[in-house]
C-alpha cells in the first residue's frame, strides 16, 4: 500500500477514532431501527393468513396496526441515529479543514510557490463534499445493513426455502456494482483534478488578463483553460456511461427474486408456502432489500466515491512539498541539532520561477552564541533572510542547516523548539497575559517568567495591565507594547537560536537597547534584522545586504570598506541629531547606544 493510499485510509477511519460512545449509540439505535424491516413481511402475512383471508378482519387490521407502530419506533431511533451522527461527522469536517489549511501553507510558503490558490477550492469546496459524503456514506452503510439484514432475517423466520429464490440474486447484483467501481472511481477522480486545474488556470489567466490583452493571447489563454473544460466533460459523460450498469445492478439483486419467487409460486405451496407467506416474502423484498440496494449504489457511486476520491486528493495536496521531491529527506522525530549555529551555503531564493532571486548563492555562517545584525536599506531582502534562516521559506538553491542539520529534516515540532522568529508585526490573543508570555513555553515557571519581564524592562506595563492574570485587549495596546509582549514570549522560549526581524521597531532606542542588551545576554544565538543602525554597534559581527551582494565584518570594518554602511550610519545620524547640535556625529552615536 503506498503512502497516498496508507493517508487516504487513517482519513476514511478518523471519523470513527475516538469517538466510541457514539459509534456505540450509533449501532444500538441502527439494530432497533431495523425492527420495521424484520417484521414487515411477518406482519403482513399474519394479516393475511390469520386475518383477512381467514375471515377476521378485525384481527388483519391489529396485524397492520402493529405494522404501524413497528415503524413508528423505527423513525424514532432514526432520529436518535442522526443525532449520533452529526457528533460523528461534524468533528470529521474540523479535522479535514486543518489538515486542508496546513497543506495549503506548506506549498504557499514552499520555495518559490506561488499561492496555493487551488488549496482555496479544496477547503471551500471539497472538505464540505466530504463532510456530506462521510454523512451519507456512513448513513447509506447503516441504512444497507439494518434493512437488508432485517429483511433476509425476516424472511428466514418466515421460510427457509425462500431464501434460495432471493440471496444469489441479491449477491450477484452487488458483485457487479462492486466490480464497476474502480472505473467509476477513476472517472471521479479525473473529474475533481480537472475542476481544481480549472480553477488554477483561470485564476492565474484572470490575474494576468491585462497582460494577456496586451500580447493578444487571448486564443492561447481560453485554450489553456478549455482544455482542462472538456477533460472535465469528458469524465462527467464517462460516469454517465456507468449509469447503465448501476441499474443492471440493481435490477438483478433487486427485482429478478421477485420474478424467482413468482415463478416457484408453486414449487414453494408444495412445500407448505401459504398466500400470506408468498406475499411476505415479497414485501421482504420490495420493501426491504431491493431499497436497501438501490440506495447502496446510489450511496457509494455518488456520496461513497465523492467521500473517497476527495479524501485522496486532499491527502496529495497536504504533504509537504519536500516530501513528494525527496522522500528520503522527510523530517524525522529523533533528529535535534547537537549546537545553534547556522549556516548558508549556496543558497538562492526567488519569488517565483521567472523573479529575479532575492539571495543569490550565498554563503554564511553564524557561529553558535554569537550576535549577528543584518542592515540593508528597505526591500533589498532582509527580512526574507530572516525567513530562510528560520525555515519559513525554503530555498530554491542550496541549503540551510541548524547546528550542522538541514533544517527539511527536522521536524516542524523539533524547530519550533530550537528556534523563534519574532516578525515586525506582533501577533497577541485574546488570554491572559500570562497565556500570552508563555505562548512559546507553557510549561514555563513563574521565576523564569518573572526574570524575562525584568530583563526587557517590561514590569512598568505589567503593572498597568494589572498583573499575569489580566485579560489581555490586543486593540488597546499600542504598536510598541505589542512588540514588548511578543518580545518577553521569545525570550521566555526554549529556543536557543533567536531572530528578530524588527521586532523592535515601535519601541524608542533606550527600550530598544534594553531589549537587545538582554537577548544578548541571554544563552544562544541572535540574529536581528536592524531597524536603526545603533543596533549594529551592540553586535558582535554585522551583516550589510546590498541587492545580491553582502559584506561582513564590525562595525569599524565596514566603516572602511563598505560605503553602502557608511550612507546607512550617516542616513541614521542625521535623522536623531538635532539641527542646531555641533556635538560630534559618531559620539552622539555611541551615546545613545
Amino acid at each position: 500500500m503506498t503512502g497516498r493510499e496508507q493517508t487516504t485510509l487513517r482519513l476514511l477511519q478518523s471519523p470513527l477514532r475516538g469517538r466510541g460512545r457514539d459509534v456505540s449509540l450509533l449501532v444500538g439505535w441502527s439494530a432497533v431501527q431495523a425492527l420495521p424491516a424484520f417484521l414487515s413481511g411477518r406482519l403482513v402475512a399474519a394479516a393475511l393468513d390469520d386475518g383477512f383471508l381467514a375471515g377476521r378482519v378485525g384481527r388483519g387490521f391489529v396485524w397492520l396496526s402493529l405494522l404501524g407502530l413497528a415503524a413508528m419506533i423505527g423513525a424514532y431511533a432514526t432520529r436518535e441515529t442522526f443525532l449520533h451522527l452529526a457528533r460523528i461527522v461534524e468533528p470529521f469536517r474540523d479535522d479535514l479543514a486543518r489538515l486542508t489549511v496546513g497543506g495549503a501553507l506548506r506549498r504557499s510558503t514552499a520555495s518559490g510557490a506561488a499561492g496555493d490558490t487551488a488549496g482555496v477550492a479544496r477547503l471551500t469546496q471539497q472538505v464540505e463534499i466530504a463532510r456530506d459524503a462521510s454523512a451519507a456514506i456512513l448513513l447509506v452503510g447503516q441504512n444497507f445493513v439494518v434493512v437488508a439484514g432485517g429483511a433476509l432475517f425476516g424472511l428466514l423466520t418466515l421460510m427457509p426455502e425462500m431464501l434460495v429464490l432471493v440471496v444469489p440474486p441479491f449477491v450477484a447484483g452487488l458483485a457487479i456494482f462492486l466490480a464497476a467501481l474502480r472505473r467509476i472511481a477513476a472517472s471521479q477522480h479525473d473529474s475533481i483534478m480537472a475542476e481544481e486545474r480549472i480553477a488554477e488556470r483561470t485564476s492565474a489567466v484572470t490575474s494576468g488578463v491585462r497582460d494577456v490583452v496586451a500580447c493578444g493571447a487571448e486564443a492561447r489563454a481560453e485554450a489553456m483553460v478549455g482544455e482542462h473544460i472538456d477533460a472535465q466533460a469528458q469524465a462527467t459523460r464517462a460516469l454517465a456511461r456507468l449509469t447503465a450498469v448501476r441499474i443492471v445492478a440493481v435490477a438483478v439483486g433487486g427485482l429478478l427474486p421477485v420474478v424467482l419467487i413468482l415463478f416457484a409460486g408453486p414449487w414453494l405451496v408444495a412445500q407448505g408456502a401459504t398466500a400470506g407467506m408468498i406475499l411476505g416474502a415479497l414485501t421482504y423484498v420490495l420493501r426491504g432489500m431491493q431499497p436497501a440496494l438501490q440506495t447502496f449504489v446510489d450511496g457509494i457511486s455518488g456520496p461513497g466515491l465523492w467521500l473517497t476520491v476527495t479524501l485522496r486528493r486532499i491527502a496529495e495536496a497536504s504533504r509537504a512539498p519536500f516530501a513528494d521531491a525527496d522522500p528520503g529527506a522527510a523530517p524525522s522525530t529523533s533528529l535535534a541539532p547537537p549546537h545553534h549555529g547556522v549556516r548558508l551555503s549556496g543558497v538562492t531564493f526567488a519569488y517565483g520561477s521567472f523573479a529575479e532571486p532575492v539571495i543569490r548563492d550565498l554563503d554564511l555562517a553564524v557561529p553558535h552564541g554569537e550576535h549577528l545584525v543584518v542592515v540593508g536599506p528597505s526591500g533589498v531582502g532582509k527580512s526574507t533572510l530572516a525567513n530562510v534562516i528560520s525555515g519559513v521559506l525554503q530555498p530554491q538553491a542550496g541549503e540551510v542547516t541548524l547546528g550542522g542539520i538541514p533544517l527539511r529534516q527536522l521536524h516542524p515540532d523539533t524547530l519550533a523548539q530550537h528556534r523563534a522568529l519574532i516578525p515586525q508585526e506582533a501577533y497577541l490573543f485574546a488570554g491572559s497575559v500570562y497565556e500570552n508570555l508563555c505562548y512559546l513555553h507553557p510549561d514555563a515557571r513563574r521565576s523564569d517568567v518573572d526574570r524575562a519581564v525584568r530583563a526587557l524592562g517590561m514590569r512598568p506595563l505589567l503593572e498597568r495591565l494589572g498583573g499575569y492574570d489580566a485579560e489581555l485587549v490586543p486593540a488597546t495596546l499600542s504598536a510598541g507594547e505589542r512588540q514588548l509582549i511578543t518580545l518577553v514570549r521569545a525570550y521566555v522560549s526554549r529556543a536557543w537560536l533567536v531572530i528578530l526581524d524588527e521586532a523592535s521597531c515601535h519601541l524608542d532606542p533606550a527600550a530598544e537597547a534594553v531589549v537587545e542588551r538582554a537577548f544578548a545576554q541571554r544563552p544562544g544565538t541572535l540574529i536581528i534584522i536592524a531597524h536603526r543602525v545603533s543596533s549594529a554597534l551592540r553586535a558582535q559581527r554585522i551583516l550589510v545586504l546590498d541587492g545580491t551582494e553582502l559584506l561582513y565584518g564590525t562595525h569599524d570594518e565596514l566603516l572602511r570598506e563598505s560605503a553602502l554602511y557608511r550612507d546607512l550610519v550617516g542616513h541614521w545620524e542625521s535623522s536623531a541629531a538635532d539641527a542646531d547640535s555641533p556635538a560630534d556625529d559618531r559620539s552622539r552615536l555611541r551615546a545613545a547606544v
